[in-house]
């Protein structure tokens, strides 16, 4: 369990406090290249670490992020004119351009002009790579390099939702193995549904051994685990899960060998958080957006890439499903495996009160990385420390997920190769 103060060290993402501070340091997931399609566009409303924030693609195509209100009198930027490189306020005309710089104040006097040197809106620098606008709301005055992050690299796939809880909810949802025996697949006989279990690397050793044995391992950039049951007299079936700084994982879902994928857990605020799924698979058939409805994108700050499976629908559990189903709808009566982890998770509350707890062996992925972060927290905020992947973009040049290996060999020094595989 967590102490409350404790709790608010690690989940609270507001500017000024230790662990939005952290996060500031590193490049963020923002916006879909594709939501600000058009240069001189509409702008757009986004909210990020606790911040109202106003996006725009200007005539030339570059992306701003600027402070959502005007710096003159607060009137909101969402409502500004897009224009020949800047937000024009329409309550006064000032005009901003992509840094923040008042170029235009046609409503003073020609002796007053000079004041607009002096004025200047909170503007963050971004990067768009390969369908994704990154920004950097961090203190230096030279953002440190994007993340290697191979689907990125590679123009991947891509896939969002939005999720009505604290971010560390999922971080930790995403490092647990075991629940994938029971919430996933807790009505699957692995005999009876033989010709479906052998069709995936590994699923009759998962589903006829529910209690993996872990193995954690630290990482430059954050941890792993490989979760392993017996295949076989001679050998085991491990997944391997990795948590990179800050918000990133790589579930074990895939074979280690057939490609990358990560998950960033981006917040939005303290109880509002995207789950960006990031692969090198294009057009895989269970790829989250094939298999989850999302509701119309709105214009408001929390109007971006809602599910239509919603806890105020109960996530539309079918409860003959749960008693009777033997598919992965069963035992959880919830019908896609994207809105079964994210039901789970949202039921833990907006921030999940972890004094009242109790973690059990099965996690110790989730006891690593607390103390990963609360220890990075605490040497940022008194030392200045940062974690390695900062500054070394290639730390995250990692792969996951299942492989069969014998049981005399050491599964960290087996896997090296297949890990470091980077398609960049």
């Amino acid at each position: 369990m967590l102490s409350a103060a404790d709790n608010d060290l690690l989940t609270q993402v507001n500017p000024g406090t230790p662990m939005g501070g952290l996060m500031r340091e590193f490049w963020v997931p923002a916006i879909r290249s594709d939501e600000l399609a058009e240069p001189d566009g509409a702008p757009l409303r986004i909210r990020l670490l606790c911040e109202n924030l106003i996006a725009f693609r200007t005539t030339s195509g570059r992306v701003g992020i600027m402070q959502s209100v005007c710096a003159h009198r607060g009137a909101s930027l969402f409502f500004a004119r897009n224009e020949e490189e800047g937000l024009r306020c329409i309550y006064h005309g000032w005009k901003f351009d992509l840094d923040g710089n008042c170029v235009e104040m046609p409503g003073e006097l020609p002796e007053n002009q000079g004041y607009k040197d002096k004025v200047k809106a909170l503007t963050y620098p971004t990067v768009e790579w390969n369908g994704i606008i990154w920004v950097y709301m961090g203190p230096r005055g030279t953002p440190p390099p994007l993340p290697d992050l191979e689907p990125n690299v590679v123009d991947g796939e891509i896939s969002m939702q939005m999720v009505n809880a604290n971010w560390l909810q999922l971080i930790e949802n995403n490092m647990d193995t075991t629940h994938i025996g029971f919430l996933r697949f807790g009505a699957v006989d692995p005999d009876s549904s033989a010709d479906w279990v052998d069709r995936r690397h590994g699923f009759r050793w998962m589903l006829e051994d529910r209690a993996p044995r872990f193995l954690v391992h630290d990482l430059p950039s954050g941890a792993a685990y490989a979760a392993y049951r017996d295949a076989g007299d001679d050998a085991y079936y491990y997944r391997i899960m990795m948590y990179h700084f800050p918000f990133f994982t790589q579930s074990p879902a895939n074979n280690i060998q057939n490609g990358c994928s990560y998950v960033a857990l981006v917040p939005l605020d303290n109880t509002h958080t995207v789950q960006w799924w990031l692969s090198t698979d294009k057009g895989r058939p269970g790829w989250p957006e094939n298999v989850m409805a999302l509701l119309p994108n709105t214009t408001d700050w929390l109007g971006r890439f809602r599910p239509q499976v919603r806890m105020e629908n109960d996530m539309e559990i079918d409860r003959e499903a749960q008693k009777y189903d033997r598919t992965w709808v069963g035992y959880s009566g919830i019908s896609k495996i994207p809105d079964q982890d994210r039901g789970i998770v949202e039921s833990q509350g907006p921030v999940q009160d972890r004094s009242i707890e109790h973690l059990a062996g099965s996690d110790a992925m989730v006891i690593k990385v607390r103390k990963l972060l609360m220890d990075a927290v605490t040497a940022h905020r008194v030392h200045g420390t940062l974690p390695g992947g900062v500054d070394n973009p290639a730390l995250y040049r990692q792969r996951s997920g299942g492989v069969t290996l014998p049981k005399d060999v050491d599964v960290w020094e087996a896997t090296e190769a297949m890990r470091s595989v980077f398609m960049g």
